[in-house]
């Protein structure tokens, strides 16, 4: 793999414990998102008016391992976000590939990506935190002005790999004007029939 590939980063967070996946985890967010959904959390991955701290693995690597005893201790490790980090699914491959074997590799994704960056970074990735958002198609792309088929497809895929259930939670979130309580409650029962058993069920907080 060639040392140039690198990344741009909206910003990493040390020191999260049990908010992004096992043990201390360090949030990494990459810059770039498919979606432009109506209360996003991080605008400032679609600013394309600066430039952006840019990293290759092995950069990301120096940077983090000052918590290397903090992963082993508690099983954590990085979790990637943005944005939507699977569009880096090469830099998460390798960086996969260099890191302690110890650390544990979470992303939180909306899944609305191409299935091959899903495919590249499965074999390196521990655990999956997915923001489905709303099963219902209308109700998705009203909220994201995207279709969610791709989502979909993509987490019928992951599901039918053994062990699973236990790697991925899914997010369904009430967003205040888009669905309701019976929405969340019609998609999570969608969702169970594909396997899935972790659930994070909450109310957006709008301005």
């Amino acid at each position: 793999m060639s040392a140039e590939l690198s990344a741009p980063l909206i910003g990493t967070d040390r020191h999260r414990l049990s908010t992004d996946g096992h043990g201390v985890t360090t949030l990494v967010a990459f810059h770039g998102c498919p979606l432009r959904c109506r209360y996003c959390l991080n605008p400032q991955c679609f600013d394309t008016s600066r430039s952006w701290r840019t990293v290759t693995p092995q950069q990301l690597l120096a940077e983090v391992a000052i918590d290397n005893l903090y992963f082993q201790a508690t099983g954590g490790g990085v979790t990637f976000g943005g944005g939507e980090p699977l569009l880096r699914s090469e830099f998460i491959a390798e960086f996969g590939k260099i890191m302690p074997p110890q650390w544990r590799i979470t992303v939180e994704t909306s899944l609305n990506v191409p299935r091959h960056h899903l495919e590249r970074a499965f074999p390196v990735v521990g655990g999956y935190i997915i923001d489905i958002k709303d099963t219902n198609p209308d109700i998705y792309r009203r909220y994201t002005t995207q279709d969610n088929a791709q989502v979909l497809d993509n987490l019928r895929w992951l599901m039918s790999h053994d062990g699973m259930a236990d790697r991925v939670v899914v997010r369904l979130p009430l967003i205040k004007d888009y669905n309701t309580p019976d929405d969340v409650a019609r998609s999570r029962a969608s969702l169970e029939t594909l396997g899935i058993t972790n659930f994070d069920q909450f109310t957006y907080v709008t301005r």
